[in-house]
């Protein structure tokens, strides 16, 4: 964490490339999902005073994918809140590679009750 930012770092193995030396899109769309994902889930439990997090589901992302992302080293991933109502979180997020932003994500993620098929399932 940093202040509102949720963060992480992950590092690409070869299996994960599109073409020698740059990620594959699709990782980095599941990537910035996830993380998103993940962000909304923490923040809905700061918001609820709850324990722990609330299981949350993805209900509209986009990515947009602005330069190749390099294999080498790490990708940074980061990602805030703009929006929370009630169970609902719109999250903007970020991953950044050797020193400059690759792609970005918008999305709306929602907690979801038991009974839903996604409950408890991560």
């Amino acid at each position: 964490m940093e202040g509102e930012l949720v963060v992480a770092d992950w590092t690409p193995e070869e299996h994960h490339q599109a073409f020698p030396g740059v990620l594959n899109g699709g990782i980095i769309g599941a990537l910035l999902d996830c993380h998103c994902n993940w962000t909304a889930a923490y923040h809905l439990m700061k918001a609820q005073g709850a324990e722990s997090p609330p299981c949350t589901v993805t209900a509209d992302y986009a990515i947009v994918l602005k330069r190749p992302t390099p294999m080498a080293g790490p990708v940074h991933l980061s990602a805030k809140p703009v929006d929370i109502q009630g169970d609902r979180v719109v999250v903007e997020g970020t991953l950044t590679a050797g020193g400059k932003v690759t792609a970005t994500c918008r999305g709306t993620f929602v907690a979801v009750k038991e009974g839903h098929p996604a409950y408890h399932r991560w």
